[in-house]
């Protein structure tokens, strides 16, 4: 390892050299974490090595993992307030040093990107520079020198314990717990609080597309008692598994995130959970859908599959396939009407397939023109790999809107023929729907064009005034119609 870094001005003696940890601590991810998701999204072949990579040991690992992919370190999730720390002290002439169990290029990247570190010690490929190892090492590098030391776990709770003022920074709960005569002069936090990340990170506000199961027993005017639980348990099994499909995209897609100047807020990008939490939730959703699709039909956990395995093939490759990433998008819509039919044993009319598979294919299309029109806007070209070009702003909008008012047809013609007096004793009320329906999708398309629509047209319609009063003006005509 190359010796540190020195300033050209020499260091007030009064100013003890102080050392930080990387990961958790400067950084509030962890970094060895981020370049494994980076590299089972970029290559997940050469993802099938790591069981054997794993026995050659921690340091090798790193190093392994660190050749393998170079993970971006200028928009990794660092902790500002520390950071703003550092700086100040490297101003008043201090010198830091990044003192780090990541290997010892990653770590170097960091600190060329920062320019505040007198030198960087890190994992070499055979000594992994955790709790003993590192202690030793800045007792080798800063012979007869006291030092401080900001870290963040157990593995730092030697140098905490031999640092002249020990500072931690979001420190995990282990690590409280053992801290005992050791008190830290200083304490940076900066994470949002657990409950609230956590309910960002499931994305409650999405389930609202799973109320698509209960319509096959609301439009064939069942409200049998049992049916009702068993769709009820649907959506409940159905929610738990889109939520661990969302946690599953946000972490392999953890560092395109966090180039985005929206989705760099999420809590695995922004560092406010990490990936072993995001995968113990993902782990335990999915144990709860499974029990829940247990006590229902078969078909119906045989949808609730098909969901799973769509999405992450969406996830995985899909989605960067032009067509066919709203294609998949609408289906899966589609998916969830049939496996609402599937639980409660209720037949979907051609009607009902037809008027869906329409509607939900502008919505998915109007998703993408949405974020293409945003980035237009704002001068930006797409990065995000999904194929699309700014010059396909047009050809979307002919897409999308043929099927808005593809869909609104299909729904006039039912409501004319003689299947809707099979259902309703004033069928002709229905048609007061047919304005509401074109005014809906007008204005979501006008604001998607004006560059106002949130990219996630559920997130509009169910925060949006005017789509909620459109809303319960439909369900009232509907009613009267019943």
């Amino acid at each position: 390892m190359p010796p540190p870094a020195t300033y050209t001005a020499a260091r007030p003696a009064t100013l003890t050299p102080l050392c930080v940890d990387l990961d958790g601590t400067l950084v509030k991810s962890d970094t060895l974490i981020d370049s494994l998701l980076v590299l089972l999204r970029s290559k997940p072949f050469t993802a099938l090595q790591l069981p054997a990579q794993v026995l050659k040991g921690k340091a090798a690992f790193k190093a392994f993992v660190t050749h393998t992919v170079s993970l971006d370190v200028t928009h990794l999730p660092y902790n500002r307030d520390l950071l703003h720390y550092l700086q100040a002290e490297r101003a008043k002439g201090r010198d830091i040093y990044l003192a780090t169990g990541a290997d010892q290029r990653l770590a170097q990247r960091v600190a060329d990107h920062l320019g505040i570190f007198a030198g960087v010690l890190g994992s070499d490929g055979a000594t992994n520079l955790t709790g003993k190892n590192k202690l030793e090492r800045l007792r080798s590098q800063l012979p007869g020198e006291s030092f401080d030391y900001i870290g963040n776990d157990t593995p730092d709770l030697p140098l905490l314990a031999h640092s002249a003022e020990p500072m931690v920074a979001n420190p995990t709960l282990r690590l409280r717990l053992k801290l005992g005569s050791i008190h830290p002069v200083r304490r940076f936090d900066q994470r949002a609080h657990p409950l609230r990340s956590f309910l960002k990170a499931i994305r409650v506000h999405q389930w609202a597309k799973n109320a698509l199961i209960f319509f096959p027993l609301l439009l064939a005017h069942d409200f049998h008692p049992q049916r009702l639980l068993s769709a009820l348990l649907a959506f409940a099994s159905f929610s738990l598994a889109a939520s661990a499909t969302y946690i599953v995209n946000d972490l392999l897609d953890i560092e395109a995130d966090r180039r985005h100047r929206r989705k760099r807020m999420r809590p695995f990008a922004a560092g406010d959970l990490s990936a072993t939490q995001g995968f113990a939730i993902v782990a335990s959703f999915l144990a709860l859908a499974a029990l829940g699709a247990g006590f229902l039909p078969t078909a119906f956990a045989l949808w609730l599959l098909l969901y799973l395995a769509t999405t992450i093939a969406y996830t995985g490759y899909l989605k960067r396939v032009p067509l066919v990433d709203v294609l998949i998008l609408s289906g899966l819509y589609t998916l969830r009407l049939l496996a609402g039919s599937a639980a409660t044993f209720t037949p979907i009319s051609h009607w009902l397939a037809g008027f869906s598979i329409f509607l939900f294919l502008s919505l998915g299309i109007v998703k993408r023109f949405a974020e293409l029109e945003n980035l237009r806007a704002s001068g930006t070209q797409p990065s995000n790999g999904r194929g699309y070009f700014l010059t396909d702003l047009e050809q979307l909008r002919t897409f999308g809107t043929s099927s808005a008012y593809a869909a609104v047809v299909i729904f006039a013609i039912y409501i004319s023929g003689r299947d809707v007096t099979k259902l309703y004793h004033n069928p002709n009320y229905l048609w007061f729907v047919v304005p509401l329906m074109l005014l809906w999708l007008n204005r979501v398309w006008l604001l998607a064009s004006r560059g106002k629509l949130d990219e996630d047209p559920v997130v509009f319609a169910i925060t949006d005034r005017m789509s909620l009063l459109i809303g319960v003006a439909t369900a009232a005509i509907v009613f009267l119609a019943t």
